[in-house]
């Protein structure tokens, strides 16, 4: 499938021919952010900044899905290290980590991790920000921070236990040991594993289906979830009482339904409005 559209980004956070980072925009919906910032695809402030100008772009402009990749060998390896200094640059690191991943977090499409690699650091905290996680069998996690003497400061002490549990995200971040993609599997860090050639092909299998699917209510289902879990059951039952109401102004909520008692399920075919 030919793109529609493509853009780089450099080392500057500018447009460039020597990208750190591409947003490639699909005829299909399907929007791809392909991390290539050298050998160790580290997640500089130039990523960082690229990442977050990109987010802003798709949600100007949402596509159907979203799936971030790396390298085939690494992922992401983490925030770059030459960058780290004292309290001051930590603080800065720390803010544009939480920004970008913020701003991808928040968009109200299905965003998908397609893990070749490596995938330790900060790499590992992008793809927890991501909605869903596949990953190569070749694919290793983790959260080696401690082993420089500091902590995960992208999301990691966050986003970690949500996902694996306190007890299991305390053993992997204060050991710092990796993660293989079986463990990742069995623990949840990693939500499908798939044979490192048919990664591409299963990522854009399951982003193509949601591409066609019902886009507001995917959005409002994954606003309810996200915001639920910052919440007593109480009150995430009170946003979903609100989005529930909000998706009957929807087309697709219309075309669903009468699609649904003439045909049964499963036959609608939604216009994503």
């Amino acid at each position: 499938m030919r793109s529609a559209q493509a853009r780089q980004i450099g080392n500057a956070g500018v447009m460039s021919s020597e990208s750190v980072i591409n947003l490639e925009r699909r005829d299909d919906g399907v929007a791809i952010i392909t991390l290539s910032n050298g050998k160790v695809n580290a997640l500089s402030t130039a990523v960082l900044d690229g990442l977050h100008s990109i987010a802003n772009d798709l949600a100007a402009d949402l596509p159907g899905a979203i799936i971030v990749t790396g390298g085939e060998r690494i992922f992401a390896a983490g925030a770059d290290i030459s960058e780290f200094g004292g309290p001051e640059e930590g603080a800065a690191i720390t803010h544009k980590f939480h920004d970008a991943l913020g701003a991808l977090s928040a968009l109200p499409r299905m965003v998908i991790a397609e893990v070749a690699g490596y995938a330790l650091g900060g790499g590992c905290e992008l793809a927890m920000a991501c909605d869903y996680r596949i990953a190569s069998t070749k694919a290793v996690f983790g959260q080696p921070e401690i082993l420089l003497g500091i902590i995960p400061g992208g999301g990691g002490t966050q986003r970690l236990p949500r996902i694996v549990g306190a007890s299991r995200a305390k053993e992997i971040s204060l050991s710092g040991r990796q993660v293989a993609a079986d463990e990742a599997l069995r623990i949840g860090l990693a939500d499908e594993v798939v044979e490192h050639d048919s990664l591409r092909d299963r990522s854009l299998e399951l982003a193509t289906s949601l591409a066609k699917g019902a886009l507001v209510a995917q959005g409002l289902a994954k606003e309810a979830i996200d915001r639920g879990l910052s919440m007593s059951l109480d009150e995430g039952l009170a946003v979903e009482r609100y989005v529930f109401t909000e998706v009957f102004r929807s087309e697709d909520s219309q075309i669903g339904v009468k699609s649904f008692l003439e045909h049964g399920p499963g036959k609608a075919e939604f216009t994503g409005r």
